[in-house]
C-alpha cells in the first residue's frame, strides 16, 4: 500500500473490525467522510489509486457518483460521516 499510495500516509493497524474479510482499507481525513473497503486484492491497488486521488481532491470527502470506481465500489463496507 505504502509504495501504491505514496501521497497518503498509510498506517498499519491491529483490527478494524473487518476480520471477516481479506485485507481491509480505510480512507479518512479531517472533516471529511472515511471510507472503509474490504476483500481487496493486489488487482484493486488501480481502483484504490483512483479513489485516493478522488477523495484528496474532494473538499467533503463525497464522490457525486460511485460508479467512477469501478468494481471497488462493490467492496465498500461503510461510508462513516465525517
Amino acid at each position: 500500500m505504502r509504495k501504491a499510495l505514496p501521497e497518503a500516509r498509510v498506517e498499519g493497524v491491529d483490527c478494524m473490525s473487518g476480520c471477516t474479510r481479506d485485507q481491509t482499507v480505510a480512507f479518512r481525513s479531517a472533516g471529511k467522510v472515511a471510507y472503509l473497503f474490504g476483500d481487496l486484492t493486489e488487482d484493486d491497488l488501480p481502483d484504490l489509486q483512483r479513489f485516493a486521488a478522488l477523495y484528496a481532491a474532494s473538499p467533503d470527502g463525497r464522490l457525486a457518483d460511485a460508479r467512477v470506481l469501478g468494481p471497488l465500489r462493490l467492496k465498500a463496507v461503510a461510508r462513516i460521516p465525517g
